[in-house]
């Protein structure tokens, strides 16, 4: 069951706007996030209490999902307006390849921040590379999100078959969290942003480890073309021994090609005149940088995004 959190600005009360111009119409922004506990649902809420204080007539509501893949569906349905998305999803749902049955109507506001590819063992596990969980129960994250396109297509580049070489499962991060540590699953997969709730919360629970995944961005950009990068998780992020290589992804920020152009013009501006009220929600908000925001290919920019970004070339 998707639950979602109504975000309504007291300001909203009022029904004139500040120039007195004339009434006020209020318009439903839903933002489609991730797990609850999860950097998108965080950072969604964010952009939710930015929007209803700074956007007249703004209805922000955030809803839980299983992330990337189910975000852009419920983007191109017209049943959300704002979602995010892992790049290498959102190339999918672009040139309509599956999961998707056909080319979405999806474009971008803006390139936030770097996903980090999360494969978490216990720390006394005999896995100790990709290849080792061969025979192995692993959740690959839940059913359409952008950790199981991840996960899938990394074992599949390191020579396994997702369907008959692992005891896959597919769960949310929370749910995973507690199998592992009750010892149901040898491993789990996830692809999120720096730091991780869960994975804090779940290393204080538990001695853990997180496995390599060097070299596997070549091999990965070479069958998928897609946007892979090898990348190193601190070790004092989650009370490591030692810095981890793994696998990054960009992360977009998401609308139907039909939005007007104002109201994307006016939420992507809100993400950089707001970014401080936004980190407050989420610390990944001070990753936006204007030079990497217009950086969303394949996936072009919304003319409404594309203004602002002219109108502030050269700023900061």
């Amino acid at each position: 069951m998707r639950w979602v959190i109504v975000l309504v600005a007291a300001a909203l009360l009022s029904t004139v706007s500040g120039c007195g111009s004339g009434p006020v119409r209020p318009w439903h922004l839903v933002i489609a996030a991730g797990g609850r506990k999860a950097v998108y649902y965080a950072y969604g809420q964010g952009i939710a209490r930015a929007a209803a204080t700074h956007l007249p007539g703004a209805r922000p509501e955030v809803l839980a999902t299983a992330a990337s893949v189910e975000n852009l569906r419920l983007v191109a349905s017209g049943r959300a307006d704002v979602a995010f998305t892992l790049a290498d999803s959102a190339e999918l749902a672009f040139e309509g390849r599956p999961p998707f049955t056909k080319q979405e109507p999806v474009v971008a506001l803006a390139r936030l921040y770097e996903n980090y590819t999360y494969l978490v063992v216990a720390a006394d596990s005999g896995i100790r590379k990709l290849t080792d969980l061969r025979g192995q129960r692993v959740s690959l994250g839940a059913d359409g999100s952008g950790t199981e396109l991840i996960a899938t297509r990394l074992l599949t580049v390191a020579g396994l078959d997702p369907g008959r070489d692992v005891r896959a499962s597919r769960t949310q991060l929370a749910d995973a969290a507690a199998a592992l540590r009750a010892g149901r699953i040898d491993a789990l997969f996830f692809s999120g942003g720096l730091p991780i709730p869960q994975i804090v919360e779940l290393a204080k629970q538990m001695p853990i480890r997180l496995v390599e995944l060097a070299g596997y961005a070549a091999p990965l950009r070479k069958k998928y073309q897609a946007f892979y990068e090898e990348q190193s998780i601190l070790a004092s992020t989650y009370g490591l021994d030692g810095p981890v290589q793994t696998i990054g992804v960009p992360n977009y920020l998401v609308v139907n090609a039909s939005m007007p152009d104002d109201r994307a013009y006016a939420l992507t501006r809100l993400l950089f005149t707001r970014r401080d009220e936004l980190a407050a929600a989420h610390p990944a908000a001070l990753y936006l940088d204007r030079r990497s925001a217009v950086s969303t290919y394949p996936l072009p920019l919304h003319p409404g995004a594309i203004r602002y970004y002219r109108e502030t070339k050269g700023e900061g």
